[in-house]
């Protein structure tokens, strides 16, 4: 399901574009400020944002550096200023599309297809992801989901999980696991802190019947059907 955010203080507009981009296998959620966009995009990050530039308690210009610094999610702004230095701002601010109003919804519509496909085609080529029953793991986005729920994991806490998934099903020794994860050069680590970070992981993600701990050797992820 593709989710597209929409920040414009125009409600009847914003309600506009909700209706004429909303689909079967498409969300669409809208707001007015950029407090409330931030409290939106803190609890997930959609596939699309289109951003007004002029916003009552900011700049779109400044809010977009902001969505961009979190990801890679594709940003269209709408302005009513077709001055072509805006546009030119706008672009190397990093919005990957520039509407000006009035415009078409026939052409709005297009360029969300468009950035959607784009956006689509670039993680399936790079995007280094991990997906089996309730979790979805988004390694480049630091994206962690449990049956759509984000969970908040440590760098260690991660990289234990990227190794243990690309791994499924076999057996990872525990010196493998410290020597990837505790990379900074320190001359000792204490093994137990290994054991506290898998059992930190697996609580995290209620994973206790998918992270085996194999006694004396390592741990494995339990390779999952369906």
């Amino acid at each position: 399901m593709e989710t597209i955010l929409i920040i414009e203080d125009d409600a009847a507009l914003a309600s506009g574009l909700c209706r004429a981009l909303t689909s079967e296998d498409r969300t669409l959620q809208s707001c007015g400020k950029i407090r409330e966009a931030r409290r939106i995009l803190r609890e997930a990050q959609p596939d699309l944002v289109i951003l007004d530039v002029n916003l009552p308690d900011g700049s779109g210009f400044d809010f977009l550096g902001e969505i961009k610094g979190k990801g890679a999610v594709p940003v269209i702004l709408l302005t009513a200023n077709d001055m072509e230095t805006d546009i030119v701002a706008g672009l190397e601010a990093g919005a990957d599309d520039y509407i000006t109003k009035p415009f078409s919804l026939a052409v709005l519509r297009a360029r969300v297809n468009t950035q959607l496909r784009r956006k689509k085609e670039t993680e399936s080529r790079t995007e280094a992801r991990w997906e089996s029953g309730r979790y979805r793991f988004l390694f480049d986005r630091m994206e962690y989901l449990v049956e759509g729920t984000p969970v908040e994991l440590s760098k260690n806490e991660q990289k234990l999980l990227r190794i243990l998934v690309e791994n499924e099903g076999r057996i990872v020794k525990r010196e493998t696991l410290i020597d990837r994860i505790w990379t900074d050069g320190a001359e000792y680590v204490d093994e137990n802190a290994l054991s506290v970070t898998v059992k930190r992981l697996r609580d995290k993600l209620a994973a206790g019947e998918w992270i085996e701990t194999v006694y004396g050797t390592g741990y494995r992820w339990v390779k999952q059907h369906g």
